[in-house]
């Protein structure tokens, strides 16, 4: 199994949001739901425009876990929601292909991986690159890994640190700040 990275770098992130902008809307609201909700592929992709439109959280069940999962949606997805749904069937899904099939993760993938080139990112990206980061900024603003573990559904607070990369981090830290 391929282990991703998440973005850990803000300024990177600003600049894929702005590759993926000068696309189109839907890969750069792809890139923002997975980023601020923390949610896997399978469960984004999954979404249809009555899941967001005019709403103030999204419920789901997590394909993976069958559990069920209540957000509330954030002040910067909101108006998106609201733009990109306009004049579209709430049971339509909210991401299409260009030939207005519900839009695959292959798609999603090199959605992300391309923006992420262009932009300078060589390590390993994917479609869980979204996922982790938001756990990486979401740990890194809060500090929490007992909310982040139960966002995640994981069962051990190390297993969410490792997750997002904090684990190499603080390994990192330490190394670079204990000289003998």
């Amino acid at each position: 199994m391929n282990v991703v990275e998440p973005i850990r770098n803000k300024n990177d992130l600003k600049k894929i949001e702005n590759v993926l902008r000068k696309q189109n809307m839907r890969d750069l609201l792809l890139f923002t739901v997975g980023t601020n909700c923390g949610l896997r592929i399978s469960d984004i992709l999954s979404l249809n425009v009555g899941d967001v439109r005019g709403k103030n959280y999204i419920s789901i069940v997590e394909k993976k876990t069958g559990k069920y999962k209540r957000f509330p949606i954030n002040s910067k997805l909101k108006p998106m929601f609201e733009e990109f749904t306009k004049g579209r069937d709430s049971d339509e899904p909210l991401f299409l292909s260009v030939f207005k099939n519900r839009l695959e993760r292959t798609q999603s993938y090199r959605i992300i991986r391309d923006a992420c080139r262009t932009v300078g990112i060589d390590y390993k990206i994917g479609t869980h690159t979204l996922r982790k980061t938001f756990g990486y900024h979401h740990y890194k603003k809060f500090k929490d890994v007992a909310v982040l573990q139960k966002i995640f559904n994981h069962y051990s607070p190390q297993v969410t640190l490792r997750y997002i990369g904090i684990d190499q981090d603080m390994i990192d830290e330490s190394y670079n700040n204990f000289i003998l």
